[in-house]
């Protein structure tokens, strides 16, 4: 990235203070550190969910890059404002990981060390990937089954983190598998099939669509998720809650996946009864029905250079 493009004027820092246990207010040097190796604008403060969208909406306005520092959460959020200012192509998205999980900045190859991620701001290159628009929110992971009720069940308690993940985990062997109609748009089926169209009705644990490959904490999802092949990566379990439990070491480090009924496609419409679905770790509802769109080159973001993903 040419070094010249970067003056305080055209660029927000969005910080989120409470990520990773408070780490930004612990560690009080590194603000002095951002700002002397980033020129930017800082803003710092303790917000909702909506009111971290509407302030990367408003500074999508305005500026040129906009570095999300904290975890996927707000990476997310920060992702939601750039879209809804519709600003996507015209604003570079920065990462600095501050979070518990960061699964977004592993999925790109962006480092964990927060001096190594601000130099990799300066030295990287800028790459469009894609996103899933889903009901009108954007992400790079959601699920329909077991993972949003853990998710709706996490979301309930006060308990958050990794702990909150676990306890509420222990729902999933009483979790029911459910009835689904899929249909598949311009896709591809695994043994490299292309169609236009695809019917399928399933009894589903859980449904995974991917566009990054690792979820919270390191949780390789969706191992044949690609970031730029302009394609929904779709994994359908049609385990049983206490079969998915027994593999999940498996699961977590993507190999059981590949036992299961896989798809490639650029529109996915679902239906059911009271379906649950969580994007990006949040909790989106239960319908009747959603439909998850690939929006391809959605976004432009700094990476490593070369990066083959």
């Amino acid at each position: 990235m040419n070094k010249n493009i970067f003056s305080s004027q055209e660029i927000s820092c969005i910080v989120n203070p409470q990520a990773a246990n408070k780490k930004w207010q612990r560690r009080k040097k590194l603000k002095g550190y951002l700002l002397k190796n980033l020129p930017c604008q800082i803003i710092d403060f303790q917000g909702s969910k909506e009111e971290t969208i509407e302030i990367a909406r408003k500074q999508s306005l305005t500026q040129k890059i906009i570095v999300a520092v904290g975890g996927d959460g707000t990476v997310a959020d920060v992702i939601q404002g750039i879209i809804e200012a519709r600003r996507e192509k015209d604003i570079i998205l920065g990462i600095v990981p501050f979070g518990s999980g960061n699964a977004f900045r592993k999925s790109l190859g962006i480092p964990k060390s927060v001096k190594k991620a601000i130099r990799l701001l300066k030295e990287g290159e800028t790459r469009e990937i894609d996103l899933i628009d889903i009901e009108g929110k954007v992400t790079g992971i959601a699920s329909i089954g077991a993972t949003a009720k853990v998710t709706q069940e996490k979301l309930q308690h006060k308990i958050q983190g990794f702990l909150g993940h676990i306890l509420a985990s222990r729902i999933m062997p009483s979790l029911p598998k459910t009835e689904q109609q899929i249909e598949l748009f311009d896709g591809i089926s695994d043994n490299g099939e292309h169609f236009d169209k695809k019917a399928l009705n399933l009894s589903l644990y859980e449904c995974v669509v991917g566009k990054t490959t690792y979820f919270g904490y390191s949780w390789k999802v969706s191992p044949r998720a690609k970031i730029d092949d302009g394609y929904l990566d779709i994994t359908l379990f049609e385990t049983s809650g206490l079969k998915y439990l027994l593999f999940f070491p498996l699961i977590y480090f993507g190999l059981y996946q590949k036992t299961q009924k896989h798809f490639k496609a650029k529109k996915m419409v679902v239906r059911g009864k009271n379906l649950p679905v969580q994007y990006n770790g949040e909790f989106l509802g239960m319908k009747d029905r959603f439909e998850f769109r690939v929006l391809p080159r959605a976004l432009k973001i700094i990476g490593p250079r070369n990066d083959k993903q």
